[in-house]
């Protein structure tokens, strides 16, 4: 009895595997488009890299998120919820690179707050391999214009460690200026750092690629 349950259960995990596969293989949707990176929306298919990427410290020690494990299923209560609660104060996308359309890290805005148009900007690319090909430097790009052209921003902030001085070149090279640091504010291990303040105002920003949309 016990022995037909897991065969049950492997089945249906497979099943669920199967279909994970079949998502991947279909062409995703792509809402904003650029010359080396795609953005589009956050599908639940993404789960297992979203894991992978959580796990992987060289690459949460850079995004600023906590060095903790996290299991799937905690990846996928925080799909579910997110899923289900629409807030207008947060847009997400997931960042492919166009030359494999592969999902490669997720970017978006958050505290989005319309009366006083400003947001906070963030970023994470997961896959090591595609760092220093310019990918954030150009998701950086597409999601100010994205703020700018089509919510109506006019102030887009971000904040980074003082140690990421590669986030920090790019952030700079997409338009990104210098406003402050918090000295010493953020610990790891026995090393202290300061975080380091950035922003952007939409009468200086300059995109050099295509508007992310063509206005009628």
């Amino acid at each position: 009895m016990v022995k037909c349950q897991e065969n049950i259960a492997f089945s249906g995990k497979r099943k669920m595997e199967q279909t994970e596969t079949g998502f991947q293989s279909e062409k995703p949707v792509l809402n904003i488009t650029g010359d080396k990176v795609a953005l589009g929306p956050i599908e639940r298919h993404m789960i297992p890299d979203f894991v992978r990427w959580e796990n992987d410290f060289a690459v949460t020690i850079m995004s600023g998120d906590p060095l903790r494990p996290l299991s799937r299923a905690q990846m996928e209560e925080r799909f579910a919820r997110a899923s289900k609660e629409e807030d207008p104060r947060f847009v997400e996308f997931a960042i492919y690179e166009r030359a494999s359309l592969r999902c490669i890290g997720t970017t978006g805005l958050r505290h989005i707050n319309k009366t006083n148009r400003n947001a906070e900007f963030g970023i994470m690319i997961g896959e090591k391999d595609c760092w220093g090909k310019g990918y954030g430097t150009e998701t950086t790009i597409l999601i100010l214009d994205y703020a700018f052209s089509v919510l109506g921003l006019h102030n887009v902030l971000l904040t980074t460690s003082g140690y990421n001085e590669r986030a920090i070149r790019a952030y700079t090279r997409a338009g990104f200026r210098f406003v402050g640091r918090q000295r010493e504010a953020l610990r790891l291990a026995d090393q202290v750092y300061d975080i380091v303040y950035m922003d952007c105002l939409a009468t200086e920003f300059r995109s050099p690629l295509r508007r992310v949309v063509e206005l009628p």
